[in-house]
Parts: C-alpha cells; sequence; structure tokens
C-alpha cells in the first residue's frame, strides 16, 4: 500500500502527521507552517484522498501501512502524531515497534473498551457529522473506511491497551475536553496506560488541531522543545 503523502523534505529531523477518519492530509497544512525546520510527512491513509481503497478495512491496516511508510522512506525513529483515527495507528505502531517511534502525540485519541461488552457506536448522521468536520466531501474518502474504524473501535480489546504499556517514546497526549464525543476519562485512561505520557486538556472538542491551532501547536512545540 502505497499512502498519497505530503512530503516537505529536507535534513531536519522527520515528523509524521496522521489525520483522523473522514478527514485527509490537507488538515495539517497550517500546523505545517508552525513546524520549520522539520520534515514534515503528512500522508492520506488508506481509503482516504488520494490514497488506494479497498474492498475491505481493518484497523490494523492503518497501523501497517505507518510503519510500512517509515520504511519506504527511510525514517529513523520519527515523531508520530495522530488525530484521532491517526493517533489509534500512531499508538499501535509505537507499542509494537517501540524503538522505532523518537515522540508520539496522540490528539484526542479513541480506545476500544478495555474488556467487557462491545461499546455504542455513532449514528449515520453522526458519521456524516463528523466526516463534513473532517474537510472532506463523500467523494474524498470511501465510507466503508469510516465505518470499518467505528466498528472496530466498539469492540472489546484487552491486547491493544496491555500494549501501551510497552511504549518507550515520551508521550503527549491531548485531550479535547467535554465538548468532545471522546469521553475525556477514556483520554485520561490511555495517556495514564502509556509510562510517563503527559496529559493536556484544550477544551475545544475532538478537532483541536483545526479549532484552536495556536493553542494546540503551542502546546506540541513546547513537547517537542
Amino acid at each position: 500500500m502505497r499512502l498519497a503523502r505530503n512530503d516537505t523534505g529536507g535534513d531536519g529531523p522527520a515528523i509524521v502527521l496522521l489525520h483522523g477518519g473522514g478527514s485527509g492530509r490537507g488538515t495539517w497544512d497550517a500546523f505545517t507552517r508552525e513546524l520549520t525546520g522539520w520534515r514534515v510527512v503528512a500522508p492520506d491513509l488508506r481509503g482516504h484522498g488520494d490514497s488506494p481503497r479497498c474492498a475491505e478495512y481493518t484497523l490494523d491496516d492503518h497501523a501497517d501501512d505507518v510503519g510500512g511508510l517509515l520504511d519506504e522512506l527511510g525514517l529513523d525513529a520519527p515523531v508520530l502524531l495522530g488525530h484521532s483515527l491517526g493517533a489509534f495507528a500512531a499508538a499501535t505502531v509505537a507499542r509494537r515497534h517501540p524503538d522505532r517511534v523518537g515522540r508520539l502525540v496522540l490528539e484526542d485519541p479513541p480506545a476500544p473498551p478495555r474488556d467487557g461488552v462491545r461499546a455504542g457506536g455513532y449514528s449515520r448522521a453522526r458519521l456524516a457529522l463528523s466526516a463534513v468536520a473532517g474537510g472532506l466531501s463523500r467523494r474524498r474518502f470511501d465510507r466503508n473506511a469510516l465505518m470499518s474504524a467505528v466498528h472496530g473501535l466498539r469492540e472489546p480489546n484487552p491486547s491493544w491497551w496491555a500494549g501501551l504499556e510497552k511504549i518507550q517514546a515520551p508521550a503527549l497526549v491531548l485531550s479535547g475536553g467535554p465538548r468532545s464525543h471522546i469521553p475525556p476519562a477514556r483520554v485520561a485512561s490511555v495517556a495514564a496506560a502509556i509510562p510517563g505520557a503527559e496529559l493536556v486538556t484544550i477544551p475545544v472538542g475532538h478537532r483541536i488541531h483545526s479549532t484552536a491551532g495556536p493553542e494546540f501547536a503551542a502546546a506540541v512545540k513546547e513537547f517537542l522543545g
């Protein structure tokens, strides 16, 4: 799977920006301009933007694709920054391959139930609203990619939670607060499961990087030093 991407190139340290479901790499354009001196790579996840469509999608596919992108570009321990579905993929890569991630930033990460019963999901109307908020028309992403991610995140996944303790990279977890559909307590639980992770709340809702761009950029740049 070769993902479409924006790549600023250069010899600076690398940061890979992973968008959420129903969004695309263009969501990072404003933030990219804040990252002077960095090599910024922003792909379209499979089923989104200009990346290939598939007959089926799984959550693991997205993490596999990110790992493949790091291999293809020869990136050595880059920063992985992900929003929503992209955050889930970034965390999965960091727990599978602790030595391949230099730093980790998770923006309002979704998380499956730790155990027990299947969680409730989005209504179709909420999915449509999420897609519009993501800045893409229905023509710019495969609805099956979004639906598959939502269904996958409803399934209990204790091994994913257990794997978070394997993450070695310094981590920043950003919560959108009570205005987000991701419960702040769930985001805090993700941060608590990652050794040494820092939790910051910017209470503007799920899309922190676009709703509160300056605050988001300031928090991330402080973390990156």
